[in-house]
């Protein structure tokens, strides 16, 4: 009976020792990490989608505003929001894809509102509106630090699934790679919209004849 328990003992420590030295315990911490990196994105994406109707709603204040330009903001942000942002979300490349290219439409739509509102001196002057940009500004630069988290936890991942002889292990549990923030996007990524303003006002807009 000792030595049935001693065997199971024994054996039981031996795969242990295997699944550590595979990287089975570095899959599970390097998971959590980039789960965890992928809640704060979602949070500071949130955090802007928060903001955008009271910034709608201030622009709207604006005498001859250009609606096209708010138009698309309210669309975008509508579509952004539309997609259910699970944490599975980052174990599916297409859902992943279509959650990205909705966020940077809203990240450019955005940009083209505030560069927009250099011509309306009133709004610029406005102080709820600046207290807005204030907010939009520190959120963009949160979710900037927030997706450069989340790309370094997942490159860690997937090179942990890609490397011998972790990828044995990778193959054994079906620890697929994840999808990430695309070459393309860098760019976006160190540069948020920009909503800063210049203290010399620019000339109000022509009234139309």
């Amino acid at each position: 009976m000792k030595t049935s328990r001693m065997a199971a003992w024994l054996t039981a420590l031996l795969a242990s020792w295997l699944l550590a030295g595979c990287g089975y315990n570095d899959f599970q911490r390097l998971d959590e990490q980039v789960k965890a990196s992928w809640a704060e994105v979602l949070n500071q994406y949130q955090r802007r989608a928060d903001l955008i109707p009271n910034i709608v709603a201030t622009v709207k204040g604006e005498a001859n505003f250009e609606q096209e330009t708010l138009t698309k903001v309210i669309e975008a942000r509508a579509k952004a929001t539309s997609i259910q942002a699970t944490p599975e979300l980052i174990n599916n490349p297409e859902a992943f894809q279509k959650f990205q290219a909705a966020q940077g439409e809203l990240g450019s739509a955005l940009s083209r509102l505030m560069v927009t509102v250099e011509r309306y001196p009133d709004l610029k002057a406005n102080q709820g509106f600046q207290d807005l940009r204030v907010q939009l500004e520190g959120t963009e630069n949160r979710i900037t630090v927030a997706r450069n988290r989340y790309i370094k936890a997942v490159n860690d991942y997937n090179v942990l699934a890609r490397s011998f002889p972790t990828n044995l292990t990778a193959m054994v549990f079906s620890y697929a790679v994840k999808p990430n923030f695309t070459v393309q996007n860098e760019a976006a990524i160190s540069a948020p919209p920009a909503v800063s303003f210049d203290k010399a006002a620019p000339a109000a807009p022509a009234a139309s004849k």
